[in-house]
C-alpha cells in the first residue's frame, strides 16, 4: 500500500488491522509499516471480489452471504474488546453523514431548492433516522462492509478490506451495507431472510435486548440512513474527485428507500423527494 501522509493516515488502518488479526478474521496483515512515508506491506487476499463472483455465478449468493454474516457476527462478538477503542459514531457524525445528500445530490448535483417547509421536513426525517442509529446496541462497526470491499478466498472466506474507517456504532449498520448493497440487489425477501439469520444467531442477551420487530426497525431506518449518505457520497465523488462512475450507482441505492416508502409514515417527505424529484431529476440529467 502506497498512500502518502499528506492525503492518507495509515495509523488507524494499521490499529484496526491489527484488531481484525486478533479477532482471527481474514484482513490483510502488516507485515510491515513506514508510516512516516505512507509505505505498508501487506499480507495479499487475491483478486476475487465478492461482487465479481455475485454477478457472474448468482447460485454462490447463498454460501457468500453465509459466510459474510458468520463472519460479521464474529467481529461484532470479539470486537465487544475492541470497540471502545474506536471513533464513536455519534450525532455529529451522523448528521454529517445525512448533510451530504442534501448538499451534494440535491444541492450541488441536481440543483433542487428547499423551501423553509422542506427544511423542516427534512431535519425531521433526520432526527427519526439518528434517533434510530443511537438507541440500537452499539458494536464494532466496519463502516464499508459491502461486496466491494469483500474478497471470495478459500480459506477463511471472506477477506475483508477497507476498515479504516471503523467506529463503535450501530448493531445493524454493517448488516444493512451487507444486505442492501449499493452495488448488487436482491429480492427483498431474500433481504429479510437473511436478516433473520442474522438475528436468530445472535448471543440471547442481545436477543432480550431487541425483539424480532425492534430489530427490523432498526435494520429498515438503518438502511435509509446508509443509502441517503451513500447517495451523498457518489455525488461528492463526481465533483471533488472527479470519479463519475459512481453517479451510476445512485437510483440503485435511492431505490430501498423508495420500496421502504409505505411502511414509515415519519419518512414521508424524504420518500416523496426521491420518487417524485430525486430519481426524475437524475434521469433527465444521464
Amino acid at each position: 500500500m502506497d498512500a502518502p501522509p499528506e492525503q492518507e493516515d495509515c495509523l488507524p488502518f494499521v490499529r484496526v488491522a491489527g484488531y481484525l488479526e486478533a479477532m482471527q478474521l481474514n484482513a490483510p496483515r502488516v507485515i510491515a509499516a513506514n508510516l512516516d512515508d505512507g509505505f505498508l506491506l501487506l499480507s495479499d487476499l487475491g483478486t476475487r471480489l465478492y461482487l465479481d463472483e455475485l454477478q457472474h455465478n448468482p447460485d454462490a449468493a447463498a454460501h457468500l452471504y453465509a459466510d459474510a454474516i458468520s463472519a460479521l457476527l464474529t467481529m461484532q462478538r470479539r470486537g465487544a474488546a475492541y470497540q471502545a477503542l474506536l471513533p464513536p459514531y455519534d450525532v455529529e457524525l451522523l448528521r454529517f453523514e445525512l448533510s451530504l445528500f442534501h448538499d451534494w445530490l440535491c444541492g450541488e448535483h441536481l440543483g433542487l431548492s428547499f423551501s423553509a417547509s422542506d427544511e423542516a421536513a427534512w431535519n425531521a426525517c433526520c432526527d427519526v433516522l439518528v434517533e434510530n442509529a443511537l438507541h440500537q446496541p452499539q458494536v464494532f462497526v466496519h463502516r464499508d462492509y459491502h461486496s466491494r470491499n469483500l474478497m471470495f478466498t478459500s480459506d477463511n472466506n471472506p477477506g475483508i478490506l477497507d476498515f479504516q474507517d471503523a467506529v463503535e456504532g450501530p448493531l445493524t449498520y454493517d448488516l444493512v451495507s451487507l444486505l442492501k448493497d449499493c452495488y448488487v440487489r436482491w429480492p427483498a425477501e431474500q433481504v429479510r431472510h437473511w436478516a433473520l439469520e442474522f438475528y436468530r444467531a445472535l448471543d440471547q442477551s442481545m436477543r432480550e435486548q431487541v425483539d424480532e420487530i425492534q430489530f427490523r426497525r432498526y435494520f429498515e431506518l438503518m438502511g435509509v440512513q446508509r443509502h441517503v449518505k451513500a447517495a451523498g457520497i457518489f455525488a461528492r465523488l463526481n465533483y471533488r474527485d472527479g470519479k463519475a462512475a459512481y453517479l451510476a450507482d445512485i437510483p440503485r441505492t435511492l431505490s430501498y428507500i423508495v420500496e421502504l416508502g409505505p411502511h414509515y409514515e415519519e419518512l414521508q417527505f424524504l420518500v416523496r423527494l426521491v420518487e417524485q424529484q430525486v430519481l426524475p431529476t437524475l434521469v433527465r440529467k444521464s
